[in-house]
C-alpha cells in the first residue's frame, strides 16, 4: 500500500512534464529530469501510459506527447473546470490596451499552469510563457501573485516542501522570494524583473475564487525597456482592475 501514492505522484509528475513540453514534446531524459525520476523509471512509466493512450510517442523524433485519451478526459472535465471562456475577453483587452502579451494562469497545487495567451501588438515579445507551461509558485509573476495572497501559514507550508532555487537558481531562494512577496503585498501586483530569462519582464495580479482565495492570475510579459517604473505602476493598476472584474465573473 505504501508504494501506491508514490506511483500516483510519479505518474502525475510525468504527465505534467510532458504537458509542459507541448507542442514540441520531450525526450525521456528531459521528462525524467523535470519529474525528478531516473531515466529507466521514466521510460517504463511513460511506456505504460502510452499503452492506455494517456501518452503518445512521435515515431520520427521519439519525443513524448500527451495522448488522445488525455484529450477525451480533458473534454469531459472541461464542463466543470474550464474557465477560459470567461477569461478570454479580459485577456484580449489587456493585450489590446497595453501592446504586451497577456496571459491567464491557474494554480495547480504548488505550481501555476498557463491556460490562455493573447499576443500583443508590440513587435518585440517575451517568450517565457506559453499555454501549458508550468512554473513553481513564486517563480513567474503569476505564481508570485498567487503565493503572495495566501495566508502566512500556507506560505510557510509551501517553503517547507518546495525548493525553487534548486532548479531556477539563486534568485529563487526562499529569502529572495519572501522579499518579493512583501513587495507584492505592498503594491497588490507581482513583478518578475527578468529573473527567468534575461531582458524579459513579467507583471501579474491574482484572481480570486468565490471563497476569496487566489486561484488564478492575469499577467503581462514584455521586454525590459517596456517595463520602466512609471509604466510598471500603470500596468499593475490595469491588471488589478481587470483581475477584480474577472474575480467577479468567476465567482458568479
Amino acid at each position: 500500500m505504501t508504494d501506491k501514492p508514490n506511483v500516483v505522484a510519479r505518474v502525475a509528475a510525468l504527465l505534467g512534464a510532458v504537458g509542459a513540453a507541448e507542442p514540441a514534446g520531450a525526450s525521456t531524459t528531459e521528462v525524467g529530469r523535470v519529474a525528478a525520476l531516473a531515466r529507466p523509471t521514466a521510460h517504463r512509466l511513460l511506456s505504460s501510459l502510452a499503452e492506455v493512450g494517456l501518452i503518445d510517442r512521435d515515431a520520427k523524433t521519439g519525443r513524448w506527447l500527451l495522448g488522445p485519451e488525455m484529450y477525451l478526459l480533458g473534454a469531459v472535465a472541461a464542463n466543470r473546470y474550464d474557465v477560459t471562456d470567461k477569461a478570454r475577453e479580459v485577456v484580449a483587452r489587456l493585450a489590446a490596451e497595453t501592446g504586451e502579451s497577456a496571459f491567464f494562469s491557474a494554480r495547480r497545487g504548488d505550481e501555476t499552469v498557463c491556460l490562455l495567451s493573447v499576443e500583443g501588438s508590440f513587435p518585440l515579445r517575451s517568450h517565457v510563457l506559453r499555454e501549458g507551461i508550468r512554473f513553481p509558485l513564486g517563480v513567474a509573476s503569476a505564481g508570485l501573485a498567487i503565493l503572495s495572497h495566501l495566508p502566512a501559514d500556507e506560505v510557510d507550508d509551501y517553503f517547507s516542501r518546495a525548493l525553487p532555487a534548486a532548479h531556477w537558481g539563486d534568485e529563487h531562494t526562499e529569502e529572495s522570494i519572501r522579499q518579493r512577496i512583501e513587495a507584492t503585498r505592498l503594491t497588490g501586483y507581482a513583478v518578475n524583473p527578468a529573473l527567468i530569462v534575461e531582458g524579459s519582464w513579467g507583471i501579474a495580479a491574482a484572481v480570486f475564487d468565490q471563497n476569496g482565495r487566489p486561484a488564478w492570475a492575469l499577467s503581462l510579459t514584455g521586454v525590459e525597456t517596456r517595463f520602466k517604473p512609471d509604466r510598471r505602476q500603470e500596468l499593475g493598476t490595469l491588471l488589478l482592475e481587470q483581475a477584480h472584474v474577472l474575480s467577479g465573473r468567476l465567482s458568479s
